[in-house]
């Protein structure tokens, strides 16, 4: 082989290697970015999921207390019922109770 053959030959190969090596750098890059985009999706996906768990919380915040509220109110509307109900109860056996004593007076003295 001549000086001028071999000379080709390493050009050739160099010209060669360097394309080998060039193809895997543009596919590091390709790798590079498509791993950088998965991770955008990803920290993306994890926003969004964190706000509609903060929207959920607070929705479920808001209707536990308007149950709070509600069971409250009606609670108090139960005594305050409970309690009118008692005291005409009261009112109603301290009659009877006066009648009743009245009529035994009535009663012994009349005897």
């Amino acid at each position: 082989m001549g000086i001028t053959r071999i000379t080709s030959l390493v050009i050739v190969l160099t010209t060669a290697t360097a394309l080998a090596a060039f193809a895997q750098e543009g596919t590091l890059q390709d790798v590079k970015q498509g791993a950088k985009k998965a991770g955008e999706t990803i920290k993306d996906g994890l926003e969004t999921a964190g706000e509609k768990t903060k929207e959920a919380a607070e929705t479920v915040g808001e209707k536990t207390k308007e149950t709070a509220e509600t069971v409250g109110k009606k609670t108090k509307e139960t005594v305050e019922t409970i309690g009118e109900k008692t005291k005409e109860g009261a009112k109603t056996a301290g009659h009877k109770t006066k009648k009743a004593v009245k009529k035994a007076k009535a009663e012994a003295t009349g005897d």
